[in-house]
């Protein structure tokens, strides 16, 4: 039993004794880095997971080894125990010594180099050169290259350096072949061809990028599809799917949109709710351009809310929540439309960050805002800000939300932009029945030196017209909403043809312009010019020959434009009324006053049938003399098809020279359609009758003949917005006219900037 008991004791201590051993034994003594050429041996030792004097275990080794895979500076590791010591054999992942890029054409070297991560420098891995493979395969798509192949190849160099260089194979450009409309039942494909963006690969696009396929582009359709459905009365429409399908040889698509169109509705009852104070809700109600009846359009639902937002501000109510109700009668197929309008919550404008612009001074941006920090948070100023700042055509890309503040009574704008060019360097050709062949030239920069000004040089040389001109304008003179500038202009007129002299003028003016309301406005203008009427020939009218000789004028004038159009260069809705005085006599030798006024109203009949209709009118009365015939009224030509240059009114008919009248009006009754053809080819066909006369000459000459009577002409034309510049073509016959009038069949008008 003794020895027993003693074994047992000795068992006792010696099992603690060995377990310390086995303890100590376990302990890392040394970390040994093997294989090291550029990286730190401490380097190394700082990314493992475990340090001397660290408890060795498979897991740590584990989690050490992957720790120096994941810093991506080593092709291969191995982490192993040799007794108390670990050993770290390290394979180095090569450097990047140069990044080329061979074969490609379309997309240059800059843009690719700006797209891959990957410089020369940086360390070189597999993983990353997929990444950057894949981001050049995604631009090419994007460019719509789906063919485009990219092989990367390693160059390996002395010293563990590598050159990478990307081989492309850019192929053609993946086309649209087909885009297919399913579900469809009102419109035809080819219409909502024309909604949509995407277009058919044709040979007339090549200067176009719409028929090579582009996903956002897509997604972009769909909300174009669902626009103009809303806008029709489809309440219920939803694009289902839009597809891409790409043929197996990588050339083209086949884009098939699936679309519930659902049934067109009407507007029911449209109303207006408010527990606010002050607020006239018949008024608001009146106000709307929203009728029962009508066919629904959600556009005018937003214009809607717009409006009132706006009127019920203009109260004193900044904060407003205002919500169209929508109760939808799908046996009636009516939608009743209620805008409730409520205090929102009082937020204010804590901070209006700009960012993108990198040439553009961040004044020019921020004074378009219309909310500055302090103002009460206004969703409809928000959006007209960002239609104020796009219609400085300085950026292809104008974004503005609001994010929240520090608190939530605070809000902050961001405002996103991306600058495009501004510089305009331009040469032109064309030809006018008025002007003949012409030539210009013109240098322009209308964001000069990131301030807004605009700044134009431009020279023109025709057969009867020479001009060279110079203009600077400053859209915010003095700081304020007050655009200014001058011109500089010197031109020379061939009339021989319409009154028998040639006239040259040389000017400088001073300008002024200012807003009243969104849309009023108004603008001043001084003008002090020395005119020059030469070429007087032997058998010209006495009434011309009197006129021979230098004349100085010196006059102010302001024109006041009341504008509701949809769009100032394409209207298809709304009007305008312009009304202008000048007044001459501020020294000089012309002394008068002259009053013109113009209109237009525009119709929209059908899908791109648009009515104008439209007209002017003038008078001018001497001041102590009669009016010189540079200063008088002209008919004719561009103003009264039919009938050439100055061919309507006062002529002398010994000399076959017309002498200007003092008072005139015209008007024009046109429609303007589509020819069939694609939208992209740019041409519109327009038909038209137009009419006016004029009168009153100061000169009671015997040989002058003035009867004052009306005009009128009907004619059809074509218009055609090409890629080398407008051009119109108008054939017109007068069927009211007077014997000594000058006609014209056909009007001709080229012109191109490149």
């Amino acid at each position: 039993m003794l020895r027993v008991g003693l074994a047992i004791f000795l068992c006792c201590i010696a099992l603690p004794q060995d377990g310390y051993a086995q303890r100590v034994d376990n302990r890392v003594r040394e970390i040994r880095v093997e294989g090291s050429q550029r990286i730190e041996v401490g380097t190394v030792r700082s990314y493992m997971g475990i340090q001397p004097g660290d408890e060795i275990s498979p897991g740590a080794l584990d989690r050490s080894l992957k720790s120096l895979f994941a810093t991506g500076l080593f092709a291969d590791v191995e982490v192993r125990r040799d007794g108390p010591d670990v050993v770290v054999r390290i394979v180095e992942n090569p450097i990047i010594n140069r990044l080329a890029f061979e074969g490609n054409r379309r997309i240059e070297d800059d843009i690719l180099r700006d797209e891959v991560k990957l410089r020369p420098r940086v360390v070189f891995t597999r993983s990353r050169v997929q990444t950057d493979l894949l981001r050049i395969m995604d631009l090419y798509r994007r460019s719509g290259r789906f063919s485009a192949v990219v092989v990367p190849k390693v160059i390996q160099l002395p010293q563990n350096r590598v050159d990478l260089v990307f081989e492309i194979k850019e192929g053609d450009l993946t086309e649209i072949r087909k885009i297919s409309f399913v579900g469809n039942k009102e419109y035809e494909d080819a219409d909502l061809r024309e909604v949509v963006q995407t277009k058919e690969s044709a040979w007339y696009r090549f200067f176009s990028s719409d028929d090579t396929y582009d996903p956002d582009r897509l997604a972009f359709d769909r909300e174009l599809l669902r626009r103009h459905y809303l806008a029709e009365g489809y309440a219920d429409f939803r694009v289902v799917s839009a597809i891409a399908e790409l043929t197996p040889d990588n050339k083209a698509f086949f884009v098939t949109f699936t679309v519930e169109e659902g049934e067109r509705y009407k507007f029911g009852k449209i109303d207006v709710r408010t527990a606010l104070k002050k607020v006239d809700v018949k008024k608001l109600r009146a106000d709307l351009s929203i009728n029962s009846g009508d066919w629904y359009n959600a556009d005018e639902v937003e214009t809607a809310i717009g409006l009132l937002t706006d009127t019920v501000g203009s109260l004193g109510y900044a904060f407003l929540d205002i919500r169209p109700r929508v109760r939808r009668d799908r046996d009636k197929r009516t939608i009743d439309v209620t805008f409730t309008i409520q205090e929102g919550p009082r937020v204010f404008v804590e901070l209006v960050n700009i960012s993108g612009n990198v040439r553009t001074v961040d004044e020019v941006i921020r004074r378009e805002v219309l909310l500055v920090e302090g103002d009460a948070f206004n969703t409809s100023k928000l959006r007209r800000s960002r239609q104020r700042i796009r219609n400085l055509g300085f950026f292809e890309r104008v974004e503005i939300n609001n994010k929240a503040g520090s608190s939530p009574d605070k809000t902050a704008i961001e405002v996103s932009v991306r600058e495009k060019s501004t510089g305009e360097l331009s040469f032109g050709a064309g030809f006018s029945s008025s002007s003949g062949i012409l030539a210009d030239t013109s240098i322009r920069e209308r964001n000069l030196l990131g301030r807004g000004q605009d700044l134009n040089l431009g020279l023109k040389v025709g057969e009867k017209q020479q001009q060279i001109d110079l203009s600077f304008t400053e859209p915010y003179f003095l700081d304020r909403e007050v655009s200014a500038g001058f011109d500089v202009f010197r031109t020379t007129r061939d009339l021989q043809s319409e009154s028998s002299f040639d006239r040259e003028e040389i000017g400088f003016s001073l300008r002024a312009g200012y807003k009243i309301t969104d849309v009023l406005s108004q603008s001043w203008k001084y003008t002090i010019r020395q005119d020059d009427i030469t070429g007087v020939s032997s058998d010209a009218s006495a009434a011309i020959k009197e006129q021979e000789g230098e004349f100085v004028t010196s006059s102010v004038g302001q024109s006041m434009l009341y504008d509701r159009r949809d769009s100032r260069f394409a209207p298809t809705d709304g009007y305008f009324i312009q009304v202008g005085n000048t007044l001459a006599g501020f020294g000089g030798d012309s002394k008068y006053f002259r009053s013109e006024i113009k209109s237009g109203k525009f119709f929209t009949l059908a899908d791109r049938w648009i009515l104008n209709i439209g007209g002017g009118g003038g008078y001018i009365v001497g001041i102590g003399e009669d009016i010189r015939i540079i200063d008088r009224f002209f008919l004719g030509g561009n103003s009264l098809r039919g009938f050439d240059d100055a061919g309507v009114g006062p002529r002398d008919l010994a000399t076959q020279d017309a002498v200007g009248g003092n008072w005139f009006y015209r008007g024009t009754v046109a429609v303007g359609f589509p020819l069939g053809l694609p939208s992209e080819f740019g041409l519109r066909g327009r038909v038209f009758t137009d009419a006016g006369s004029i009168g009153e000459s100061d000169r009671t000459l015997g040989s002058i003949t003035d009867t004052g009577s009306l005009r009128m002409s009907v004619g059809t034309g074509i218009m055609w917005n090409s890629p080398f510049g407008p051009v119109n073509i108008d054939i017109a016959q007068a069927i009211l006219k007077e014997d000594f009038d000058k006609t014209e069949l056909v009007r001709f008008s080229f012109g191109a900037s490149f």
